[in-house]
């Protein structure tokens, strides 16, 4: 019989602690897998999304604030930008190419974010060396939307399908226009999965989402430090049909204020931009970059946020620190599962005294008892952590969908981290220093003292 089989059989002798003990050793495991796992992945797309654009430029206020809302579709925008600055931007001597972006709306069914936006934004890579693949087609039309994966499965939604926007997440105000998905988005691992994507032309055209013609001309006049008169003189021609379309619809009764006619670029406005420079090496657009964030900060217009500093920055900072007091705790847990072990396999040796003698006088090498000792205590930890991981992943796979619900993180139920693969290892050194000093017992056991007893 082997020393495997004799350890095994120790171990269902005593099979009600020994399951306890085990299963203490499987909830740190899992709490260690879990917390590694949901580490690895936040920190991935976190890292992954935005990493396609040199800088992400909205209004002045706080930078992760503009990245979480913008990028990521997890807080709330800071106030909008007026379109000549989108403009201005654009045609920015550093500048290679600028995707405007407009968020705030939500769809009406499912509550999925929305982004208005050009068709460049699906064209471009969205990460390193990463470009959207889209079933169907993208935005061309007004009222063309492209939906994420999430969004296709959740809502059965195929392209062909209509749907209407919820006015700034206010459940009250749908607006009555309806835009129609021309194609779907394969999976990404990023925000854009739970993401709708409408052409920015028909976001323009909902009711409310353009500036008043007052308030226009003053932020205008203030931006860019110029007269009330020099802003309508810069936009005479818009107005003029503007305000001959507002004599015309008050002459018609029943007209609708969705219906608003021509829209200037006067009264556009935009959440962010998303930048990449020029240059062919990454040093000289991460040089260009920084020139532009320095233009932006020494007016009043905006600001320049590199994606992945601030989000470095978050995860170092909140992420980080967070997953170490986990970690530390789960390591505690699994400490005290291999104390529970030690006094589990030590309370026993008085009972086995007998049993140990026995062997011994059947011939047993005292390394051969110790052995057994031992393994008891590798295959105590070993199995509990096996089962440890499996209830770790399983865990993971039940709290994805609740995470991606409640806070918009997509997290793949099937993730695997290789941090995981020196768990096993360490048990296998924690249950050696466990199992040393009740292997010892074992070891120094008096045969003759033992069989009279």
């Amino acid at each position: 019989m082997s020393l495997f089989t004799i350890a095994l059989k120790s171990l269902k002798q005593r099979l009600l602690p020994s399951t306890l003990t085990g299963f203490s050793v499987s909830l740190g495991v899992a709490l260690m897998v879990m917390v590694i796992i949901l580490n690895s992945v936040v920190t991935e797309m976190f890292s992954q999304s935005g990493s396609g654009y040199d800088l992400v430029v909205g209004p002045k206020g706080s930078a992760t604030q503009l990245v979480l809302s913008t990028v990521y579709r997890i807080d709330a925008a800071l106030d909008a930008l007026p379109w000549r600055f989108y403009k201005e931007l654009e045609n920015h001597r550093l500048v290679k190419y600028a995707i405007p972006v407009n968020i705030g709306d939500t769809t009406d069914a499912g509550n999925f974010p929305i982004v208005g936006t050009s068709p460049r934004y699906l064209i471009e890579p969205y990460a390193q060396d990463a470009k959207f693949k889209i079933r169907g087609q993208g935005l061309q039309k007004t009222w063309d939307a492209v939906i994420g994966s999430a969004v296709a499965r959740k809502n059965k939604w195929d392209i062909g399908s209509t749907f209407q926007l919820v006015h700034s997440g206010n459940d009250e105000h749908v607006h009555e226009e309806k835009f129609t998905v021309v194609g779907v988005l394969a999976p990404t691992g990023t925000p854009n999965d739970r993401t709708v994507f409408c052409h920015i032309d028909g976001f323009f055209q909902l009711d409310e989402h353009d500036k008043p013609i007052e308030e226009a001309i003053a932020r205008e006049a203030k931006m860019f430090g110029e007269s009330v008169d020099d802003v309508m003189e810069r936009y005479k021609d818009d107005l003029a049909e503007i305000f001959a379309h507002q004599a015309e619809e008050e002459g018609h009764e029943g007209h609708h204020h969705h219906n608003h006619g021509p829209l200037s670029d006067l009264q556009k406005e935009i959440s962010a931009v998303f930048v990449v420079m020029k240059g062919e090496r990454d040093v000289d657009r991460a040089n260009a970059a920084m020139i532009l964030q320095t233009e932006l900060s020494e007016g009043v217009k905006g600001q320049g946020v590199n994606v992945v500093a601030v989000m470095s920055r978050l995860l170092r900072n909140l992420v980080g620190n967070i997953e170490l007091i986990f970690l530390c705790l789960t390591g505690l847990i699994i400490v005290v599962s291999g104390i529970g072990i030690f006094v589990s396999i030590y309370n026993s040796m008085a009972e086995r005294k007998k049993e140990i003698a026995i062997m011994r006088a059947l011939g047993a090498r005292r390394q051969t008892v110790f052995s057994i000792v031992l393994l008891e205590s590798v295959l105590l930890c070993v199995l509990g952590g096996l089962f440890g991981i499996i209830l770790g992943h399983g865990l993971v796979f039940i709290a994805s969908p609740i995470i991606e619900a409640r806070s918009g993180l997509l997290i793949d139920p099937y993730a695997f981290s290789p941090l995981e693969l020196i768990v096993i290892p360490i048990l296998i050194v924690m249950a050696s220093l466990v199992g040393l000093l009740p292997g010892l017992t074992a070891y120094r056991t008096d045969v003759a003292e033992a069989l009279s007893s």
